[in-house]
């Protein structure tokens, strides 16, 4: 199981660095995650884009959230276009895989001259 969960993660960086390669830094997330959605499809990748997630609060529903990607429902994906990652990124990143109930996320950065990849494994 975590073997494929490691293939996964291997397909969408080779995602991620063909899209960075293509478009380069510069553009809105947006035009990141039509592009990561393109090459997804055509690695054969099963995920929802724009996954949106109820946030509880003491049992109480108090909002939602939406994440860039869901893949095969256990690898959460969150897209920035950013000069430089900071601290409250990685801390979205994190509380999306407790939203999500995810063991896995990569928070990849188009923003810099070289895509940037974060992975968090849930322990």
């Amino acid at each position: 199981m975590e073997y494929y969960k490691s293939d996964i993660t291997k397909k969408v960086i080779k995602c991620a660095f063909k899209v960075h390669n293509g478009l380069g830094n510069g553009f809105q997330e947006v035009i990141y995650q039509r592009a990561l959605a393109y090459e997804f499809a055509k690695e054969g990748l099963i995920f929802e884009r724009e996954k949106e997630m109820d946030i509880y609060y003491d049992g109480k529903k108090i909002g939602n959230r939406r994440v860039d990607f869901l893949i095969d429902k256990d690898v959460m994906i969150e897209l920035k276009a950013v000069t430089q990652l900071e601290g409250v990124h990685w801390h979205q990143a994190i509380n999306y895989i407790e939203a999500y109930h995810v063991r896995i996320g990569l928070l990849i950065n188009f923003g810099s001259r070289s895509v940037e990849i974060k992975r968090f494994i849930k322990s």
